[in-house]
């Protein structure tokens, strides 16, 4: 008799312990949800109304209450980063599966820049760094990871020839900063999303390495490290200039 009630007890120990893990998991997976909707509808509010859009409207779209955006970020600034974090990994993924599936350069950058632009992440990036600065040590980690994925597909589309040398990183972040941000004016989503594939494909076009060469290109050809050098120099006097109420 009492061998069996240990029996007993020991299944219903098991059943419990499975049912309050099951209940862990089902809480964490209800957290990751919530937390995926949150970081799809910053991105899109800021999108559409900056780094500065009221909190309640992202919670809104993410179809949770305002409560538990706060209990996941506890203010704007952490919300921001982790739009700005989950951004930059998305890029970096996408860069390293280009590379990793493609067998030519070129074709892993095209790749990769539809991927980017499907994703508006060179949009939202700049758009919450001006008000994060660009130099803010939490998201250094998944910037420069980021950042050195996109330099290995542009190396490789240099090394196999099928990117022209007057090519540059700076060259292709800026064209798809340039190319992601949403047209002015009550243009339809959906139509804004189809013109900026179609802009793509026109500079895609215009990149791939010719027989003839064009034209010279205009300005100046910068690396990454002489981006950052102008930017680093710039900051200072654009604070500067706003202390000093220079418009």
């Amino acid at each position: 008799m009492q061998e069996f009630r240990r029996i007993i007890l020991r299944i219903t120990v098991e059943v419990l312990v499975g049912e309050g893990q099951a209940g862990v998991r089902r809480l964490r997976a209800d957290a990751r949800r919530n937390e995926e909707q949150l970081l799809a509808a910053a991105r899109q509010v800021i999108l559409e109304r900056g780094a500065g859009a009221p909190l309640e409207e992202v919670a809104r779209r993410a179809g949770v209450g305002i409560g538990t955006l706060y209990r996941r970020f506890p203010d704007r600034p952490a919300l921001l980063r982790a739009v700005v974090i989950d951004a930059l990994d998305r890029s970096r993924r996408a860069a390293e599966s280009a590379l990793a599936e493609e067998s030519q350069g070129f074709d892993a950058l095209v790749r990769y820049l539809h991927a980017a632009l499907e994703a508006r992440i060179s949009a939202v990036i700049p758009l919450v760094l001006d008000r994060l600065g660009f130099e803010d040590e939490e998201l250094r980690p998944a910037r420069e990871a980021s950042a050195a994925a996109m330099q290995r597909i542009v190396d490789a589309a240099h090394a196999d020839g099928s990117l022209g040398a007057d090519v540059s990183f700076v060259d292709v972040g800026t064209m798809l900063v340039r190319l992601s941000r949403p047209l002015p004016g009550a243009v339809p989503a959906e139509l804004d999303a189809q013109l900026a594939r179609r802009q793509l494909d026109l500079l895609v076009r215009g990149l791939r390495t010719t027989a003839e060469p064009g034209p010279q290109l205009g300005g100046p050809r910068l690396e990454r490290a002489e981006l950052r050098a102008v930017s680093a120099v710039a900051a200072p006097e654009a604070e500067e200039a706003e202390g000093a109420g220079v418009e």
